[in-house]
């Protein structure tokens, strides 16, 4: 079955890091592009960034350039999001989507990243 299953939230201080992990499996990562959504409590989910299957492009939101890097790691079936110099704002549940042409999304379940002293 499909699975996307991220890890590495937590809570940080602001100006601390984390590293969020997006384990796929069921189906072949490697055809899919994925990104990292992020939900603020009374905002609407918002992309913060996007990288293409072979992982030779990305993208980030705005409030997020700069400071996070995603990347792909094809072989291990895993994606990643690097998230530096974290402040307060950052605060939200975040989530790995892939997409693939003419394909259903595939969203995992989400994690939690609290940015706070």
């Amino acid at each position: 079955q499909v699975q996307l299953v991220e890890s590495g939230g937590g809570l940080v201080q602001p100006g601390g890091s984390l590293r969020l992990s997006c384990a796929a499996s069921g189906f072949p990562f490697s055809y899919y592009s994925m990104s990292w959504y992020r939900q603020i409590p009374g905002k609407a989910r918002e992309l913060v960034a996007y990288i293409t299957n072979t992982g030779n492009n990305a993208r980030y939101s705005d409030s997020v350039r700069a400071r996070f890097t995603i990347s792909r790691d094809n072989a291990k079936n895993i994606g990643y999001l690097q998230m530096n110099s974290l402040k307060p704002e950052d605060t939200a549940v975040y989530y790995c989507k892939v997409s693939s042409n003419n394909t259903r999304d595939y969203w995992g379940q989400g994690t939690q990243v609290t940015v706070s002293s």
